[in-house]
């Protein structure tokens, strides 16, 4: 069946329906990892967003449920160059299309995945809109243009949980087959509290595998409902769209790190402590989406090769006295770490937890132990 995908600018490339049959819509972004497609597909910081891999053959090792960051895919459509028929892998359950159909996921192959890239990177990230079967693409491209703008938008309630639960999904050698193991455990089992702004399962995992309990709760949780389970530190997820909306994220935020209680973010739990601790955010032209981005640690001076998904950014310039740079993008110079001055509260822009991606900077989880256990 034929496809077409139309951008707010008035381009429009036409292809065949690689997945489910209909319309979808969103921010088209893209990522240029070359495995991890089905992470990729199920990470909830996608919300809201058509991805496109940069890769260009993605499908040929199939879809296993062992291989979800989420309970279903997150993104609201997908493109791809080549669809492989086959899955060559004895892990597969499915081929990607049959899981794109079964998950009711639009997507679109056979279209030029490289000129739409260097289009992307140029003009930055665009609305736009997958349509299969018969469509007039100047309608489509008018649709496209009807879709809110990502900035000002709240995803996060869209992905986060209803009511607190507690993770026991893995045991210590299941969630050993997602990474490397810890250099150095806790030496005793910890509780952390973890806000679910879209949070990744390999999180809870890499949790897990350094010995702690987690009990996740909805991103609305009041701060006072999240610290009365008296954990000994407090985890902020990643999640999709733009912080700046969340003003009951930030505030809860807020008052956690002012009780002193040890506090990691990843992501956009990166971007709400920067706001909840006095800077700013902006959007990003068009982000930064893959496994394979320089990140410079400017406390030791070495540099680690990262997995990252985000398209908003810290502004150095916004933070106060109190709030400390660790970590810069080497691509632009972007903020990719902050850290407290006063407080044992600690961030990162990227993902160190990987799924997909390379595990150089497990090490933060093991620093997030340590701030624990020194107090």
């Amino acid at each position: 069946m034929n496809a077409i995908l139309a951008l707010e600018d008035g381009t429009w490339y036409k292809g065949i329906a690689a997945g489910a049959q209909g319309e979808t819509r969103g921010e088209v972004v893209f990522n240029t990892s070359m495995t991890g497609y089905q992470e990729v597909l199920t990470d909830p910081s996608y919300a809201g967003q058509i991805v496109t891999m940069t890769a260009p053959q993605i499908g040929n090792y199939g879809v296993t449920p062992e291989d979800t960051e989420s309970q279903h895919p997150q993104v609201a459509g997908f493109v791809i160059r080549e669809s492989s028929p086959i899955s060559s892998n004895w892990r597969a359950e499915s081929t990607l299309r049959d899981y794109l159909v079964r998950h009711n996921i639009v997507a679109i192959a056979d279209i030029d995945t490289r000129a739409l890239t260097r289009k992307l990177r140029s003009g930055g990230v665009m609305r736009g809109a997958i349509a299969t079967g018969t469509v007039d693409p100047e309608e489509l491209v008018g649709r496209a243009r009807a879709i809110p703008l990502m900035e000002g938008t709240d995803l996060v309630r869209e992905v986060t949980c209803e009511t607190p639960y507690e993770w026991s999904a893995a045991t210590l050698e299941e969630a050993g087959e997602f990474g490397v193991a810890p250099e150095r455990r806790a030496s005793r089992r910890l509780r952390i509290a973890a806000y679910d702004f879209g949070i990744k399962h390999n999180i809870l995992r890499r949790l897990t595998l350094h010995n702690c309990d987690v009990t996740v709760f909805p991103a609305t949780a009041p701060a006072t409902e999240v610290l009365a389970c008296n954990p000994d530190g407090v985890f902020l997820s990643n999640g999709p769209g733009d912080p700046a909306a969340l003003p009951y994220a930030i505030e809860h935020v807020r008052q956690v790190i002012d009780t002193g209680t040890p506090t990691f973010g990843i992501c956009l739990g990166h971007q709400i402590m920067g706001l909840a601790i006095g800077g700013r955010t902006f959007k990003l032209k068009f982000g930064h989406r893959g496994a394979n981005h320089p990140v410079k640690y400017l406390d030791t001076g070495k540099v680690e090769i990262t997995s990252q998904n985000h398209g908003f950014a810290v502004d150095p310039d916004s933070l106060p006295a109190h709030a400390r740079v660790t970590h810069l993008n080497l691509y632009d110079g972007t903020v990719e770490g902050l850290r407290h001055t006063s407080k044992p509260a600690f961030s990162v822009q990227y993902h160190p937890e990987a799924s997909p991606g390379p595990h150089d900077a497990d090490y933060l989880f093991r620093q997030f132990i340590d701030e624990i256990e020194k107090g």
